[in-house]
Parts: C-alpha cells; sequence; structure tokens
C-alpha cells in the first residue's frame, strides 16, 4: 500500500526540505524511493532520519509539486532532530534502515520510531483526492499526451465543482493554471504575439 503524504528531512547543517512522496507501507516502516537527484534522497543518506507527515491540506502537496512557495511551519520532532509538519494531522519519526542503489530511483528502507496524532480528521472529501489526482498528472505533463491529461482534468473538475472548499479550490486552480502553463512554455506564443522583425 501506497500511502501519500509530505515528507520532511534536513540537511546537515540543519535547512530543513519539505517533499511530497508516496510512501510505501512495509512491516515496521516505510520504503522511499525518491528520483535522483533529489535533496530529499541526500538528506536521508546524510543524517539518516526524516519524518513522514500525513495531511489533508492539499494546498501544500500541490505547492509542493508546482515548486510554489507557501508559508509552512515547522517544529522539531518529538524524540528525532528533524522537522515535522505542525498542521500535518500525525507524523511518524523514521530512521534509514538500509538503502538500495539505483540509477534512478534507490529503494530506501525506514523503520518507525514513533507515530503521534495531532488533529482529529474531519472525514474523506472528494475534491481533496481531485486535487492529489492532478498533481500527479502535473508531475507528468512532459510524458502524457494533451487529450489524456484534458479528460482527466475535467472528470477530475467535477468532484472539485461539487465538493471543494476555499483551499481546494485555490489548489485547483493553481492545476489547472499549471498545465496552461506548461503548454505555453511547449508551444511557444501564438502566430499573432510574434513582434514583427
Amino acid at each position: 500500500m501506497i500511502r501519500e503524504t509530505i515528507v520532511t528531512t534536513r540537511s546537515r547543517s540543519g535547512e530543513r526540505h519539505i517533499a511530497p512522496m508516496g510512501a510505501t507501507v512495509i512491516e515496521g516502516g516505510y520504503l522511499l524511493q525518491p528520483f535522483k537527484p533529489s535533496r530529499t534522497l541526500d538528506n536521508l543518506v546524510d543524517t539518516q532520519i526524516g519524518v513522514v507527515n500525513f495531511t489533508d491540506d492539499v494546498r501544500l502537496i500541490a505547492a509542493c509539486v508546482l515548486g510554489k512557495r507557501i508559508p509552512v511551519e515547522t517544529q522539531k520532532a518529538t524524540y528525532i532532530d528533524c522537522p515535522r509538519l505542525v498542521g500535518a494531522l500525525s507524523h511518524d519519526e523514521i530512521t534509514v534502515d538500509r538503502v538500495e542503489e539505483d540509477r534512478q530511483r534507490p529503494r530506501i528502507f525506514c523503520k518507525t520510531h514513533h507515530s503521534e496524532g495531532h488533529h482529529r480528521f474531519l472525514g474523506l472529501n472528494r475534491a481533496k483526492a481531485a486535487v492529489l489526482e492532478a498533481a500527479v498528472l502535473i508531475s507528468r505533463l512532459h510524458i502524457l499526451p494533451d487529450d489524456k491529461v484534458d479528460a482527466e482534468m475535467a472528470y477530475l473538475a467535477i468532484a472539485v465543482e461539487k465538493t471543494a472548499g476555499p483551499e481546494e479550490q485555490e489548489a485547483w486552480e493553481w492545476m489547472i493554471e499549471a498545465v496552461a502553463a506548461h503548454r505555453r512554455r511547449r508551444d511557444g506564443p501564438p502566430p499573432d504575439a510574434v513582434p514583427p522583425s
């Protein structure tokens, strides 16, 4: 089972890093597979610690995928010297058990040393799931055909229109703009926008 999470790590100098990541549940912990190169990979290898944060704030996941800077409050985890999300519903403090090297995605096996709950889970929301799925699409725009992206976004928009609150609506608008921006970069300006030479 893969759980969509936010993984927080720190560098040796203490600089925090926040990244969305699918964490595969294994006995006693998680398997993380960050792509090379990544700061999450470097930090986990260098410090051997991290925090798997569980959140229902899809704006945070969307912002991470899009490289958008939004305020994110962290504090030191309970037992390890690593940041955790203050707004997380819960978190698991992990240590690296072993790393299996790979040219593209090393396999990092982690043990859970402490789990803690913080906020009440208020139930499922289809718009949150839609934004999460859109974030996955956005991360793959360079390999997916436009018609597939358009069809999936149109389907996901139904859940957003019916169930979104202000946070989900804001994150969804970021997703729509990300698709449009990708196509503008890829296709260049329209012919009538090219200045005369």
